[in-house]
């Protein structure tokens, strides 16, 4: 199997880890702080290592992402538009997509539990399959049932979805931090994939927020994918400094939130 060279692009070679910054919410909800999708990229370029995002985005701010790494979503689901049932996750694009946006990755939701769960899975290791020859690394975004489902992440359901992600064959898993950092820490340290986190909805704390991460990098999280609280935070610029400070500077929590300001 090829190595997935394209992993130099998102995890920096002094701290093995990494700041992602997803924008690929705008296919389900509406997105208050993307309005001016290319001046947000340029603006927290300095501060992470790569961005997630929807074709569209990957095709039409090519110049804004270069220097970056750049994951392409290759999933959608229902949109919020008279949503009233989720039907998961949907595989729409895959290897060859990637290849002519000139993205480095590729990323698909995993929700086991989901009433859709075989299928997605199909999706998933379809995916997989097509990228074992690849140097694009595939991402799975695993999370128990379904997207923002936060009272499930329980540590035990985490723990298992991360599992999963190893065996699936991803190269990166990207979950849910369940608070508990001693089961954390046993799951990513059972994992042989780095695990990064998500952030979820933007938080109405971002101190606990920054604590959080803090208590996942030391459990052995290898960094993060962290959007909305990033780019809806007051000022996603300090955020964004604030959480590399985390990841690649060995800032502490109560450092990290200094730089809010």
């Amino acid at each position: 199997m090829t190595d997935k060279t394209n992993l130099k692009h998102f995890f920096h070679p002094a701290t093995n880890r990494t700041v992602m910054i997803p924008i690929d919410h705008g296919t389900l909800l509406p997105v208050p702080g993307l309005e001016d999708t290319g001046a947000l990229i340029e603006e927290l370029k300095p501060y992470c290592d790569g961005f997630i995002v929807n074709l569209g985005v990957a095709r039409a701010f090519q110049k804004q992402l270069e220097g970056k790494g750049v994951v392409l979503r290759t999933d959608t689901g229902n949109t919020c538009i008279e949503n009233h049932h989720t039907d998961g996750s949907f595989r729409i694009y895959g290897i060859e997509d990637a290849k002519a946006v000139g993205a480095h990755a590729l990323m698909n939701m995993t929700f086991p539990g989901h009433p859709r769960e075989m299928a997605n899975l199909i999706d998933c290791a379809d995916l997989i399959s097509e990228c074992l020859e690849a140097p694009h690394p595939i991402m799975l975004e695993a999370l128990p049932y379904g997207l923002g489902k936060s009272w499930d992440y329980t540590a035990e359901k985490i723990h298992f979805c991360i599992r999963l992600g190893c065996e699936l064959g991803a190269d990166v898993v990207k979950t849910a931090y369940p608070g508990d950092k001693e089961a954390f820490a046993r799951a990513v340290d059972e994992a042989y994939v780095p695990v990064v986190i998500l952030g979820g909805a933007a938080s109405s704390n971002p101190h606990a927020l920054l604590r959080d991460v803090a208590d996942a990098l030391e459990a052995g999280a290898a960094g993060i994918a962290i959007g909305r609280n990033v780019w809806q935070a007051p000022d996603p610029v300090a955020m964004a400094k604030a959480m590399h400070a985390l990841v690649h500077e060995n800032a502490t929590a109560e450092q990290a939130i200094q730089l809010l300001g």
